[in-house]
């Protein structure tokens, strides 16, 4: 038990992502959701009768005027994300932004200038980092155990129209390369410790109703010569997720959600929890230490530098 008062949540958005918080949180100990700011009526009653939140609004500012509310976590859509971040900290509260903090270099470049200017925890749900095969990845290529020649990372998914992962309608549409791509280009630079990464890519014929490119191959290449290949695509019926193939010198390893396993299929020992829980985790023990969590905006923003050119040289903007 924590001798100190728990930490105080807001957290923004109904959708599979904000369920994906809760799961976490609920694992957790110290802190507590005490509001849910959402975006449709019905579903935000919904969402806070599920989980327990004593109250819920539409009102995202009047929510953060509250004085019982210490943090928020940002698990809204997208094109939300710069906007409610940047009135988060202004109103003086810790934030945790989903994964991207932007859609755009310029929106990152203000939102680190402000949370530079501030005494408060910024962070990107960048979770992968938090994940354990890839945090193991992390230890043993730091330990000098493996050496990754080349990252082989898959991501698949069926977004011809605006649904969820859950198959769930969104008012809004997905974006694979500040999205998707973001979890891996920054998995990547953050593995090796290099963000001065070489980069290229192409992009398919966008969607004639959503306007955006459905398929995307990437490459990159780390200063000492280590590859990476990122396939993504919203036209793939099945299986969906993303698929990490690592190989190395030693071995090729197998990372899907928390679990790690050899070419035969061996399980791999990795650290405890999920990703998530490491994550939400995270952001808590930095509030509380007061020091910069792993995966603060600063932190983050070589990877949307990464994101910018790579936007550029596909020619998408």
């Amino acid at each position: 038990m924590f001798a100190s008062p728990p930490i105080r949540l807001l957290l923004a958005g109904e959708g599979a992502i904000a369920a994906l918080h809760m799961q976490a949180l609920q694992t957790l100990e110290g802190a507590e959701v005490v509001c849910l700011a959402g975006g449709v009526a019905a579903d935000s009653a919904a969402f806070a009768e599920r989980w327990g939140i004593r109250g819920h609004s539409l009102d995202f500012a009047a929510c953060l005027a509250r004085d019982d509310i210490d943090a928020v976590i940002l698990a809204t859509p997208s094109p939300l994300h710069a906007g409610q971040a940047a009135q988060a900290i202004a109103a003086g509260k810790h934030v945790l932004a989903e994964i991207p903090m932007s859609l755009d270099l310029a929106d990152a470049e203000r939102l680190c200038a402000q949370a530079a200017a501030t005494d408060r925890v910024c962070m990107v749900a960048h979770t992968h980092r938090f994940g354990p095969p890839h945090a193991e990845l992390k230890r043993r290529i730091g330990a000098g155990e493996f050496h990754l020649q080349h990252l082989v990372a898959e991501t698949y998914f069926l977004r011809r129209d605006n649904r969820n992962m859950f198959g769930q309608p969104r008012s809004w549409t997905d974006c694979l390369l500040w999205h998707h791509a973001c979890h891996s280009v920054d998995l990547f630079a953050w593995l090796l410790d290099d963000a001065e990464l070489e980069v290229w890519g192409s992009a398919g014929p966008r969607h004639p109703e959503l306007g955006i490119p459905m398929d995307m191959n990437i490459g990159m290449r780390s200063r000492r010569g280590a590859m990476a290949s990122l396939v993504l695509s919203f036209n793939n019926r099945g299986p969906f997720g993303g698929f990490y193939r690592y190989i190395g010198e030693e071995a090729t390893l197998h990372a899907y959600r928390d679990e790690l396993k050899d070419h035969e299929g061996i399980m791999q020992p990795v650290p405890a929890g999920t990703g998530f829980a490491r994550q939400d985790g995270e952001f808590l023990a930095a509030i509380r230490e007061r020091r910069p969590p792993e995966s603060s905006f600063a932190a983050c923003l070589p990877t949307m530098r990464l994101l910018d050119r790579l936007d550029r040289l596909m020619g998408l903007t």
